[in-house]
């Protein structure tokens, strides 16, 4: 059994990442075990330079392998911003609704043609040896021009999925995680950390 840290204080998301890693024989250890570590500083110009900042960060400080992910909203029409600032797009310590609200005052003039977006996600894998897996995952959709539903978070109740007719935030969370950007890259890290572990052990 291997032990993994998470890097975030998200119990929500450390409870998505142990089911999506439930096949493989690893134990996912909270940030909140390691209270005394500092916190790690996401100053990436990409969501893959973040994770991998974050993974090295833990991974160094815990002694124990760390998965930390980074992710967030692209506008076409804002040329990718959100991007890496979507959490706080406006401004530090925003609001999930002070961040949508800047966002549609940023769309007021653009056609619901032309509102595309996607959801990114970039996770990494850093061993204390050094060893870095990454997957990642895109979810397609556009951004409307007000809220619907009361799931999900962040940018949820303004993303609609073209082919469901619902927002992220319309979804039950089965049906979120089966199309999500998160889940998206969770089932393609399973993979790629399953290959690895094996490999390992054969080694």
């Amino acid at each position: 059994m291997i032990s993994i840290v998470v890097a975030t204080g998200n119990k929500g998301k450390v409870k998505e990442i142990a089911a999506a890693l439930a096949a493989l024989p690893v134990e996912v250890l909270a940030l909140d075990k390691f209270p005394a570590i500092p916190e790690a500083e996401e100053n990436g110009d990409t969501f893959a330079a973040n994770a991998v900042l974050k993974a090295t960060h833990y991974a160094l400080h815990t002694g124990m392998p760390c998965l930390a992910d980074d992710s967030g909203l692209e506008v076409d029409a804002l040329n990718g911003a959100p991007g890496v600032y979507s959490a706080r797009y406006a401004g530090p310590g925003a609001t999930d609704e002070a961040c949508n609200a800047k966002l549609l005052a940023a769309l007021a003039d653009v056609p619901q043609n032309e509102r595309t977006a996607r959801f990114r996600c970039v996770l990494a894998y850093v061993d204390p040896d050094g060893a870095l897996l990454t997957a990642e995952g895109t979810c397609e959709g556009t951004i409307l021009r007000e809220p619907r539903g009361t799931g999900g978070f962040g940018y949820d109740p303004l993303f609609l999925l073209p082919g469901a007719a619902k927002t992220m935030a319309e979804m039950t969370i089965e049906e979120k995680n089966a199309v999500s950007h998160r889940g998206q890259a969770l089932r393609n890290m399973a993979t790629t950390l399953a290959r690895y572990i094996h490999e390992n052990r054969r080694a």
